[in-house]
């Protein structure tokens, strides 16, 4: 906004442009300068010669006989009127010593009767002012989660509450309008620096000044909506929204608030902190403004433990998280409600270190702090669900929770209730496989989670940029991961005799991975193993693939293994980025000349080796399912068991709520029950399941569905039905070629047993050949055959045996035209011209046609067949008759009766009405009656500019 001059400069004095953060009265205003490597002097500003009504002010908490003062009749209005003027605004003021115009001013309001020199006492003017709330908890209720006092207009603005008094950055003081409710408001969600009183004196923490600075110049007497959340005493949590029609901006070219919330934008400016790991049931780890990490521990509560001796196999080393009742639920609660949000902290007291003795471990000291989101106090939410429980003191122990009060309260709360640790249910048992390490586990594992595809996981560890541990909550197991793709910097080790330094940045990478990942719900997809039992693969979190991430931060390389992932483009294009850049591990980068190199190919066998395999489905797109013979006597017996149990113990209906992914028992349409997964929940009740032994896919309703008991689970028998596709075919795009050969292979192949030999892998599954069994014959080889596919080449040398290159056909002139009245026919088991002189003889597919011309004239037919480079129908009315004789004795080619037969070999087969060459480069008009012909390049190259 344009600087305010309402006063005229005194002689030769210039103006001082300032800043108008706060208005004190209709006659006073505070102003200050330009921020400059922190918050600037503050200065009084009274408007000269005038005097407004003084404000109400309430008595000092010191004197107990005084009493509050009130507004003066007009006060507020006069400080309203300036505060809408000034607010934000940069103005200029200067001395000046003339009060006629003021005067003048003056008798001019007297006349027209306006504000205070209007008739009537001007009482309606003063406030009622209100600095406490009887019922403050009820008064939140009746506001819950809406913004003070309605909406905002869509045309203009009215104000709703006025920021009087930042104390710090999180904490205000609102006059809530109309009411005139004098509140303090405590943004929720987060805590900034604050200051401390010590003897008499101020102190501010670090950045607490900024922090006050920069929450006062965006809302210190600005129009304002706050959402009313939570209360603690007197003190009301909440959200404060910024209108978007609010005028003015903050300085420094912040106009306005992302989203309209001051909450945001002091976390973006590093003001608050943010939990970055959840330890136990009692303690996190969170990030502090200056990028530090702290253990904060919560105050007054303890996190379940064991009790006693006998719940603890002493042949087996305890594991707290899932060995300790609850422990797991309680960890759980925190990770899902803090990981990576932004929390309030507030220290209740400081726990000094103590000596280990006989009974007790020796102890750190303890930073305790109450911790809240959204107004919600976490220890008190743990506790009032049975996941932890409160700490007694000594009468004059006063190093407690602030809210100590609530703690017992919400702890009363859950034993009434009968939650969690105050149950009297069984204990719930966590049995979790931790396979890290194992080498026989981790490869009986390895297909499962390969066919798996994309399966959920939780971050437990990350050990290095690249090396997590994983805990897989369907699969109840904790697994070592290492991403693909990637070369991260090794980190420092400890090895027998000395200590090994880590490689530059790989602190950097480990931090970044750690703050994007560590305790989140992510996705794997396991693509191999190493000798040690670690998985291989890629790991994404809400969209973000972590090895590429770790590329474009310029913190790893990318490995040659990535050139056969489907993200290889990806991570490629992030690391030529990230080398452009120079940082980090590509800081020292130089580009190196590229020598052109012959690369020398290394001839290789193909290996065939058939085993029996028995196939159970064929999909639409040619794709089949197989079972193993050697393993088919497995499958039988579990299938036996499993149907006597069922039959022993027969699921109840309804019992069993499908959730994607889910491994359960489906009852098929011939009576009996087999193992399925869940593929889709449709929302009127349908369920799409896949037969994991069989291949097949099928929509049930739930009531046909049961758990799938665990006795008989993939970990017991991995699932049977593997999918493969044929090698070297290409699968038709049109459909109804495509359906003609899945038809074809369905009557061949399906429920018998075939030869299997994998040839080479694919992106969806691996291709193969497939033989019969007592033949020996190929299938794909007799597709081929039968015209319903077409070969697909490869490159590689080793099969260059399975499927020779056909040698290409010399360019063919065989003169074929057709008549433009008349439809075409294909017959596709024509390969080639019959001889080097061409003979047409009549295809054997389809029978010659002899129909009269459309054009009334006799007409005989045409026996001939096909070109390679001509893939037109034949047996119709052709028209090749440029030349009075037939040129291929072997034919009497016939003429249309719409083109005249030229008496000599002027113009040799240049006119062609209609032909179909796929070579075809040009249209012309055709001489012969206006017919509209193709030149095909083949029949008369020297017509044809374009070849």
């Amino acid at each position: 906004s344009p600087p305010l001059r309402r006063h005229r400069r005194a002689r030769g004095t210039p103006a001082d442009p300032s800043l108008s953060p706060q208005v004190l009265s209709g006659c006073a205003i505070i102003v200050r300068g330009q921020p400059r490597g922190g918050p600037p002097p503050e200065r009084q500003i009274n408007l000269s010669n005038i005097r407004a009504g003084n404000l109400a002010r309430r008595a000092a908490a010191s004197q107990p006989d005084a009493k509050d003062t009130p507004d003066e009749p007009w006060g507020f209005p006069a400080r309203e009127f300036l505060r809408k003027k000034l607010i934000g605004k940069e103005v200029c003021f200067t001395v000046d010593p003339e009060q006629s115009r003021l005067a003048e001013l003056e008798e001019q309001a007297r006349s027209a009767k306006k504000g205070m020199w209007s008739e009537g006492t001007g009482s309606h003017t003063v406030r009622d002012l209100k600095y406490t709330l009887d019922n403050p908890r009820h008064f939140v209720d009746s506001l819950h989660q809406k913004p003070v006092n309605g909406k905002w207009d869509e045309l203009r603005c009215h104000p709703t509450a006025i920021i009087e008094h930042v104390r710090d950055g999180s904490v205000v003081r609102a006059l809530l309008l109309p009411d005139y409710y004098l509140v303090t408001v405590m943004l929720s969600g987060i805590k900034c620096p604050t200051f401390k009183r010590e003897a008499d004196a101020e102190v501010p923490e670090p950045f607490a000044a900024e922090a006050k600075f920069f929450t006062e110049s965006r809302l210190l007497q600005r129009d304002v909506q706050i959402v009313l959340e939570s209360c603690h005493n007197q003190n009301i949590l909440g959200t404060i929204l910024h209108p978007a029609c609010a005028t003015g901006g903050a300085p420094g070219g912040h106009r306005g608030l992302p989203n309209g919330n001051i909450t945001e934008l002091l976390l973006k400016e590093g003001f608050a902190r943010c939990v970055m790991q959840v330890l136990n049931a009692d303690a996190i780890v969170v990030k502090l403004n200056s990028g530090d990490y702290k253990t904060i521990h919560l105050s007054s509560i303890r996190p379940p433990r064991l009790e006693g001796d006998s719940a603890q196999d002493k042949n087996r080393k305890l594991r707290p998280l899932y060995d300790i009742p609850y422990m797991f639920e309680a960890r759980e609660f925190l990770r899902k409600k803090l990981i990576g949000k932004k929390v309030n902290v507030s220290v209740d007291y400081i726990r000094p270190a103590s000596s280990a003795t006989d009974t007790v471990p020796a102890f750190s000291e303890r930073t305790c702090a109450t911790v809240s989101i959204g107004g919600i106090n976490i220890a008190e939410a743990l506790v009032s669900k049975g996941l932890a429980t409160v700490l007694r003191y000594r009468q004059d122990d006063d190093q407690r929770s602030a809210h100590y009060d609530e703690l017992l309260a919400a702890e009363a709360r859950a034993i009434k209730n009968g939650k969690g640790l105050h149950s009297k249910k069984e204990v719930p048992i966590h049995r979790v496989a931790d396979i890290s390490g194992d080498t026989q586990k981790a490869k009986q594992f390895l297909p499962f989670l390969q066919r798996a595809g994309r399966s959920e996981a939780v971050v437990e560890y990350v050990f290095s940029g690249s090396r997590l541990k994983l805990f897989l909550p369907k699969e109840t197991c904790l697994i070592t991961f290492l991403l693909a793709g990637i070369e991260c910097p090794r980190g420092a080790r400890n090895v027998p005799g000395l200590v090994q330094e880590g490689e530059p940045f790989s602190e950097e990478a480990t931090l970044f991975t750690k703050e994007l990942v560590m305790q989140r719900e992510v996705e794997v997809e396991v693509e191999s193993m190493d000798k040690a039992g670690n998985f291989i693969g890629w790991l994404h979190i809400e969209g973000v693939n972590l090895s590429v991430a770790l590329v474009e931060q310029a913190l790893s390389r990318v490995h040659f293994t990535a050139e056969r992932s489907p993200y290889c483009k990806a991570l490629l294009a992030a690391q030529d980025a990230a080398k452009q850049r120079k940082e980090k591990v590509w800081s020292h980068y130089e580009e190196t000349p590229v020598e052109e190199v012959v690369p020398v190919l290394e001839e290789k066998e193909r290996t065939a080796n058939y085993k029996p395999v028995f196939v159970t489905e064929i999909t639409d797109d040619l794709h089949f399912y197989v079972q193993d013979v050697e393993t088919g006597a497995q499958l039988e017996k579990l299938m036996e068991n499993m149907r006597a149990e069922v039959g022993a113990h027969p699921p109840v209906e309804g019992s069993f709520a499908p959730r994607r992914g889910d491994f359960c028992i489906a009852k098929f349409v011939d009576g009996e029950w087999y193992r399925a997964r869940v593929e889709k929940v449709e929302s009127g009740g349908k369920v799409h399941i896949f037969y994991i032994d069989y291949g097949n896919k099928e929509t049930l309703p739930p009531t046909r569905l049961a758990p799938l008991p665990p006795a008989f689970s993939p970990r017991v028998l991995p699932p049977q039905a593997t999918e493969y596709t044929f090698a070297f075919i290409q699968v038709p795009q049109d459909e109804e070629a495509r359906a003609d050969a899945v038809d074809s292979v369905v009557r061949d192949i399906q429920n018998t047993q075939c030869l299997l030999n994998v040839e080479h892998l694919g992106p969806g599954c691996p291709h193969v050949t497939l033989q019969f069994a007592d033949s020996k014959s190929d299938v794909g080889l007799g597709l081929v055959k039968e015209g319903l596919v077409m070969v697909e080449p490869r490159k590689e040398r080793q099969f260059q045996k399975v499927h020779p290159t056909p040698p290409v056909p010399s360019p063919c002139t065989c003169p074929l035209s057709q008549c433009p009245s008349v439809p075409m026919s294909g017959c596709p088991t024509v390969p080639t011209c019959r001889s080097p002189s061409y003979p047409h003889v009549p295809c054997p597919s389809v029978p010659i046609m002899s129909p009269s011309c459309p054009h009334d004239v006799p007409m005989s037919p045409c026996p001939m067949s096909q070109c390679p480079q001509f893939p037109l129908s034949q047996y119709a009315h052709v028209l090749v008759s440029t030349v009075p004789v037939s040129p291929y004795p072997a034919v009497a080619l016939p003429t249309c009766p719409r083109v005249p037969v030229s008496p000599v070999p002027t113009v040799p087969l240049s006119c062609l009405p209609l032909s179909r060459c796929p070579l075809v480069l040009g249209l012309w008009p055709c001489p012969c009656d206006g017919v509209p012909s193709c030149r095909c390049p083949h029949v008369h190259p020297a017509v044809s500019p374009l070849m």
